[in-house]
């Protein structure tokens, strides 16, 4: 499996599962900390649901090294999780708070979820960094 389409599936999954009106996909954009991600939704009320896309353990582990991981209060996301190919990881492996999607012939099959119904999410996401992303969509959207 590609990332490209780990991509597409979790995007399609943040639409259809996960409580968001609109979401991007790898949509680049000068944000603060530096973050990129793979794929971001977003629903009413503060609602954001983070997901980035890991096809091998080397990069997965690559990931860790991040400032915005290092530090979470800077990453974007209220909710996170990985979406990897079935069994690439475990949730054990995962960092404090995250979530993990498993994909199988374009399907999401939730391996870890600690948010419950999202309802209570431990992260406080960067607001600016995510309004930052929200203003470089619109601006794309109108020029």
């Amino acid at each position: 499996m590609t990332h490209q389409e780990l991509v597409e599936i979790g995007y399609r999954w943040l639409l259809n599962k996960a409580s968001c009106g609109i979401a991007f996909k790898e949509l680049h954009s000068n944000t603060p900390t530096g973050e990129q991600p793979d794929v971001i939704g977003f629903g009413s009320w503060g609602h954001s649901v983070l997901i980035e896309c890991k096809v091998s353990r080397p990069d997965y582990m690559a990931d860790h090294k991040k400032r915005f991981r290092k530090q979470p209060h800077k990453g974007m996301g209220k909710f996170r999780f990985y979406l990897t190919p079935a069994g690439l990881i475990t949730a054990r492996e995962l960092p404090d708070n995250w979530g993990l999607l498993y994909a199988d012939n374009n399907k999401i099959t939730v391996a870890h979820n600690p948010y419950g119904a999202f309802n209570q999410s431990p992260f406080k996401q960067n607001l600016l960094a995510e309004h930052g992303l929200l203003y470089s969509a619109l601006r794309r959207h109108e020029i």
